[in-house]
């Protein structure tokens, strides 16, 4: 059925069909009589799916990656679609309007979009507000009883970043403003220094930079009644060098997890045609063609640190099957995004069902 339904969608432009689509499911999930059948449809009921890690139980081990949801508008809707998780953002202490549109593309028959969003959103004092609000929901929720799929909530992740205009050796300050507003409200932390579309922000990855940042991040956190989780999101293009450089610092300092990876520069055998690439111009590529390399990231990751290294990963996960192999590989939670678009709202239902018939307990 979705297959329909997509080649329609594919007809229109991708970010207004993003839009069109979570707005058209905030509406039916705002009729109480929709909103049930939905959860039903969509839901997981199985408690081997319950995953713990970095001190948090997650009802299941799919999330929903950085970038579908930035602006923490859609939590109910996903929720509903039976994530485990959802990372908001990436969110900058301003707002900001992103790069010029067209700004996002399919490539069907790579399985695969090419985006330069630049970090649109709405700013952190209003995504804070909205995620202030939701929390509040939550615990109404939990103080009437109502029925939910799981006893497990939704978790929400917080994916942080500098403005545009913010020079590099002033970066530090707008992770600061975010990781203090967003605070009381995530109950983790991605800090993104690997996206591609803001000028600059890669150079952030280098180990020194890196060090500014998050220790200056675990500092504001260990000061704190309750203390977030913090992770870094690192970009698939690294040299072997500089993945040593993250994963030594990240042992060193204590970091809480890597998320692993964000979207390549890179083009790599792609049956996409090179005029329609060179039309399409820069930006992050994602989706199947990047499900390989990240594969074997996680894997070096995962075996450089002996396990020490709690891992997210991300990238080319479309099947049960792709998240089986990230999991061997040594990924104890997974996030789709490119996936999501082309597989649909069941997605994480398949997953679930496919990992529950595995013989591997996520427990």
């Amino acid at each position: 059925m979705y297959k329909i339904i997509r080649k329609i969608l594919f007809l229109f432009p991708p970010e207004w069909v993003h839009y069109f689509s979570m707005n058209c499911l905030k509406v039916l999930c705002s009729i109480p009589l929709m909103k049930l059948p939905i959860k039903r449809l969509f839901g997981t009921h199985d408690s081997r799916l319950t995953t713990h890690l970095i001190n948090l139980q997650f009802k299941n081990p799919v999330g929903l990656g950085a970038g579908f949801d930035k602006n923490a508008k859609y939590l109910r809707e996903l929720e509903a679609l039976g994530f485990g998780f959802v990372e908001i953002g990436t969110v900058t202490p301003l707002p900001q309007e992103g790069n010029d549109k067209p700004r996002l593309f399919r490539l069907p028959k790579d399985k695969a979009l090419v985006n330069r969003m630049g970090f649109n959103n709405d700013g952190v004092k209003l995504i804070a507000e909205r995620l202030k609000t939701w929390k509040e929901s939550q615990e109404l929720r939990v103080r009437s009883r109502e029925p939910r799929s799981n006893d497990s909530r939704l978790i929400i992740g917080g994916n942080i970043g500098k403005n545009k205009v913010t020079p590099n050796e002033e970066a530090w300050k707008d992770y600061e403003a975010c990781f203090k507003d967003l605070h009381p409200y995530v109950d983790y932390f991605v800090v993104n220094v690997s996206s591609p579309n803001t000028p600059g922000l890669r150079e952030l990855q280098e180990k020194e930079s890196l060090r500014k940042i998050l220790m200056h991040l675990q500092m504001i956190n260990n000061g704190k009644a309750e203390a977030k989780p913090i992770l870094l999101k690192i970009a698939p293009d690294l040299t072997k060098e500089q993945i040593d450089d993250v994963i030594d610092l990240a042992l060193e300092i204590k970091l809480d997890g890597l998320v692993a990876a964000n979207t390549t520069i890179s083009r790599p055998g792609l049956f996409t045609p090179a005029s329609r690439l060179t039309a399409i111009g820069a930006g992050g590529l994602s989706g199947m063609p990047l499900k390989y390399r990240n594969t074997e990231i996680v894997k070096y990751i995962f075996q450089r640190s002996d396990g020490a290294i709690p891992v997210i990963a991300s990238g080319g996960i479309f099947t049960g099957q792709d998240v089986k192999e990230k999991m061997e590989a040594g990924a104890s939670l997974v996030q789709v995004w490119t996936g999501f678009i082309y597989e649909g709202p069941g997605i994480v239902k398949k997953i679930c069902k496919a990992l529950t018939r595995s013989d591997r307990q996520y427990q």
